[in-house]
């Protein structure tokens, strides 16, 4: 009897062993090291929506060096997380692609705003703007005209301060301030009020205590993500919360209520999609130096 025969059982384990290890292996190798477009975890929202509305994207692909989204419309984007416009309507196939390799895409419908019928009567210029803000906060004002040409006068400086038919300023001195509207349409200039409020001057405050300082930048960062949540103008009020208090830092912890922490820009951007909001209590967290804001809580209800 030869070898074979002598080990012949011995034999035929080892080689189904082998064969098994191989084939784990293999498998451990396909997860780790070979990917495909279905590893790609990427998100898109919303997928159907209209002409100026945010579109929001995120990419949370794991193993990715590199990676780009196209949008159909022309743009690109290297980034991560963001927002994206689209300004004609159609059917959009968005690409995200990693590592020059991957590709997942997203099919995205874009419509046109309803268009309202021009009534006969010649149409009535409004100023459409908040009737109170804060000293050196950016305010957006916006002639609600069917005009073609635009002269503001906030008040301030005498001049001629913007030609746009949405318009920012900041006003520099607290106070009481008559904004005056010039078009082609209206013989006479169309008018709107608006109150400064002195600017929080941080914790640097003379004679006020450190926790009506702390109050005080809570009451302020609230009013700015109710306005936020509210729907009104996004850029203006997520754009002055990071520059006066989080010192440019987009990835700021937010932690709402029991919810998972996330960062300063997802947390905004979320609220607008999330109707109904009524932002309850602010409370932040301030850096030694006291000078930047490093967390915020916030409790929230609909």
């Amino acid at each position: 009897m030869n070898y074979f025969q002598k080990n012949k059982k011995n034999i035929i384990i080892g080689v189904i062993a082998t064969l098994l290890i191989a084939a784990l292996i293999a498998l451990w190798l396909q997860k780790k090291v070979i990917h495909s477009a279905d590893d790609i975890v990427g998100i898109v929202n919303p997928t159907s929506l209209s002409v100026g509305d945010t579109l929001l994207f995120e990419d949370k692909t794991q193993f990715a060096k590199t990676k780009r989204w196209n949008f159909g419309d022309g743009t690109t984007s290297d980034k991560s997380t963001g927002i994206h416009f689209y300004n004609k309507p159609g059917y959009y196939l968005i690409s995200l692609i990693i590592d020059s390799k991957y590709t997942k895409t997203f099919p995205v419908m874009v419509s046109s705003r309803p268009q309202k019928e021009k009534d006969t009567i010649k149409s009535i210029t409004l100023i459409e703007a908040q009737s109170e803000a804060r000293q050196l906060e950016n305010v957006q004002f916006r002639a609600v005209s069917d005009a073609t040409r635009f002269a503001w006068k906030f008040g301030e400086t005498g001049n001629t301060d913007s030609k746009e038919k949405v318009a920012f300023y900041s006003f520099k001195k607290p106070g009481d301030y008559r904004v005056a509207l010039y078009t082609e349409e209206n013989e006479e200039p169309i008018y709107h009020n608006i109150k400064i409020l002195p600017a929080y001057n941080s914790l640097e405050e003379e004679a006020v205590p450190v926790e009506d300082s702390y109050k005080k930048i809570d009451d302020d960062f609230k009013y700015h993500l109710q306005q936020i949540a509210n729907g009104n103008s996004f850029n203006m009020h997520y754009n002055y919360l990071l520059n006066k208090y989080l010192c440019n830092n987009e990835n700021t912890v937010v932690k709402v209520s029991d919810s998972k922490a996330n960062n300063f820009y997802m947390y905004c951007a979320g609220l607008q999609f999330d109707k109904n909001v009524v932002i309850q209590t602010v409370k932040v967290n301030l850096d030694d130096k006291q000078t930047c804001v490093t967390k915020v809580d916030i409790n929230q209800s609909k």
